[in-house]
């Protein structure tokens, strides 16, 4: 018994450390099965060790480890141990880490057969499962049928709906729960941002603190930040900040702080993000800080600036990432360096190893294309693979050679545009434009009938008046 209980501290100890539990697990096999058929006082601390182990397998990289003890462990104890609700809540929830609804549904059997079909833990853990495998209708039905239900069943179902995009019988849920938490109005504002609600996520945000009195959590704030910068609430993310302050919030997350500075770079207060940037002390700034304060300088134009931040970061020992160069080269562009650019580029390949993707390519082109240097964001479009290229590339380079008036090089990129997609008006518009531009008005008319004969839809202009 005494050792049964120092390895079952032991994994309390380690419970986050997979090397030191597989450790545990092999002396498990090798001490349990004696003592449980010698002493069968000990079943229930070894009931307890073995649930353990599966609670930490069913969170793990490799949730299917934790059906795979059960398994054994099934065979070898039989009818000797009989499993708990705490075994069949970590098995539903290593399938739902699985997304595996199929062995989610045999596990729900094995719990049925063994009298859990009520037990509100195991009951949740179905709702949960269900929903995060995509079943939400068969996760409503489980919920419809629970004789009791607590707050976490409601979030699971509230959450379920959220993730596969139905805020709409997410809502009625959440307006039919009898009792919400922060957790409850967090997850609903989380699906009207994700569906692009973006207002409605606000009002429910701010009916939640001023109305019902609950304070939010930072990931209450997490899940708030995409609607204050879409809809470009200045105030909204001074209110924020100042709630962060006050309640210690800004001290201990990082993750907000870091959010605040995008939010109110977006919200066009560059002063704002970079108060909260300087707020941030040298230890607690990550990669993430930076990278946000780049970006906001960028989107404000202040090449300079980023570049600055950018030197400083390295300084720091900070390792930058491809989105750090992307904000770089967005910098770049909008600040008219090219060459500084094409050198953060060298950089991130020859230095760093990072391979360039489309993003990283259609900004060079955008920075060359402003420049004039059409030629050379030619041939990069030329280069990039066909895997990756896709036509908002050409369309970035068409718009530049109708600003530079370069006709020839248009009706190029027409060409490649045209392989790729025929059907939108406004390419053939521009380069219609282009042609005319330069006195080719007999090659533009060309290029308007050829857009009526693809049936190429252009939108229609829109007037105040």
């Amino acid at each position: 018994m005494g050792r049964d209980n120092h390895l079952l501290n032991l994994i309390k100890k380690h419970q986050n450390h997979r090397k030191a539990i597989k450790q545990i697990h092999t002396q498990l096999i090798f001490t349990t099965a004696q003592n449980t058929f010698n002493n069968p006082s000990s079943i229930p601390v070894i009931l307890t060790l073995w649930n353990s182990l599966i609670r930490h397998y069913s969170l793990g990289i490799s949730p299917q480890e934790s059906i795979y003890l059960f398994k054994q462990l099934k065979c070898q104890y039989h009818p000797i141990i009989f499993f708990d609700s705490f075994t069949y809540s970590f098995l539903i929830k290593g399938s739902a880490n699985l997304g595996n609804f199929c062995v989610g549904q045999q596990v729900q059997c094995l719990s049925l057969k063994d009298g859990f079909e009520s037990h509100v833990y195991v009951q949740t853990a179905l709702v949960n499962m269900y929903a995060e495998c995509g079943f939400v209708g068969d996760a409503k039905k489980v919920f419809d049928e629970m004789p009791v239900r607590n707050s976490v069943t409601w979030n699971a179902l509230i959450s379920g709906f959220v993730k596969w995009g139905d805020v709409k019988v997410a809502r009625a849920v959440f307006d039919a729960m009898p009792e919400k938490n922060v957790i409850s109005w967090t997850g609903l504002i989380d699906g009207y941002t994700r569906m692009g609600r973006f207002n409605e996520g606000l009002s429910l945000f701010r009916e939640m603190v001023m109305v019902e009195g609950i304070k939010p959590s930072e990931v209450t704030l997490l899940a708030i930040f995409p609607a204050i910068w879409n809809v470009r609430c200045l105030e909204c993310c001074r209110m924020i900040h100042g709630y962060g302050e006050k309640s210690g919030i800004d001290a201990f997350d990082i993750r907000v702080m870091n959010s605040l500075i995008d939010s109110y770079a977006k919200c066009g207060s560059i002063d704002d993000a970079v108060r909260v940037f300087e707020d941030i002390s040298d230890e607690r700034r990550n990669l993430v800080s930076w990278t946000s304060i780049i970006s906001g300088y960028a989107m404000h134009g202040m090449a300079k600036e980023a570049s600055d931040s950018y030197k400083m970061m390295v300084d720091a020992g900070v390792e930058p990432n491809r989105v750090t160069f992307l904000s770089m080269l967005n910098a770049c562009s909008h600040g008219g360096l090219v060459d500084e650019g094409l050198e953060f580029l060298r950089k991130m390949v020859d230095e760093f190893g990072i391979q360039p993707d489309i993003k990283h390519y259609g900004c060079l082109i955008d920075m060359l294309g402003r420049e004039g240097r059409l030629e050379e964001a030619e041939k990069i479009a030329l280069e990039i693979p066909n895997t990756m290229s896709n036509v908002v590339i050409w369309r970035t380079l068409l718009g530049a050679c109708s600003f530079h008036d370069n006709a020839d090089m248009g009706e190029r990129v027409m060409q490649k545009i045209m392989e790729m997609e025929k059907k939108y008006g406004g390419d053939y518009v521009l380069l219609s434009n282009i042609l005319a531009g330069m006195g080719r008005y007999v090659d533009s008319e060309v290029v308007r009938l050829v857009m009526d004969e693809q049936s190429a839809p252009k939108a229609p202009g829109l007037s105040f008046t």
